[in-house]
């Protein structure tokens, strides 16, 4: 079944996972790392229907508009802050080469945050100390799309698999 079409549940699910990690300090602190040079990350748990992710932000740091290849998701701030950029229109194959607007929302610590499968966004570390988010895919991961957002215009930049770009 494609990500998109995943039941509500699911990605209710993925939230509480996520949002479950993310308050439970000692699941988290003694795992996480900062990398002044890249983002830092690291895979907690894969399951048969879906993964867990352990990111860490330095101020200024950010993914680049990017989507998730078809899976839903949900990720929790679980430390500091992060900004997530939304493209409002959701993915289409049509969506590429296309005028997008962009919606800005802050995410503090304790916020969770569902998407389904046709969600394109930015996550960024805005604000002046680090953060640490946890995040979950369902399915896992197999492919992404990482577009450039130029004067409106979105275009696919690359596309990247799972076990060989990360």
């Amino acid at each position: 079944m494609p990500a998109a079409l995943l039941p509500t549940s699911v990605r209710a699910d993925l939230a509480g996972i996520v949002r479950d990690i993310a308050s439970d300090v000692s699941r988290w602190r003694p795992l996480v790392r900062f990398d002044e040079t890249e983002r830092w990350y690291t895979r907690l748990d894969v399951a048969d229907d879906y993964e867990v992710w352990l990111l860490s932000w330095l101020p200024g740091q950010r993914t680049g508009i990017h989507d998730h290849g078809g899976s839903a998701g949900a990720f929790a701030v679980a430390q500091g802050q992060v900004r997530e950029d939304t493209v409002d229109q959701p993915w289409s194959e049509d969506l590429p080469g296309q005028h997008v607007t962009i919606s800005r929302n802050r995410l503090a610590a304790g916020t969770t945050r569902r998407f389904d499968g046709r969600h394109v966004h930015e996550v960024v570390n805005d604000g002046p100390v680090p953060a640490v988010t946890v995040h979950a895919y369902a399915p896992a991961l197999d492919s992404m799309s990482r577009y450039r957002l130029e004067n409106g215009i979105l275009t696919v930049a690359t596309s990247e698999r799972a076990g060989d770009d990360w």
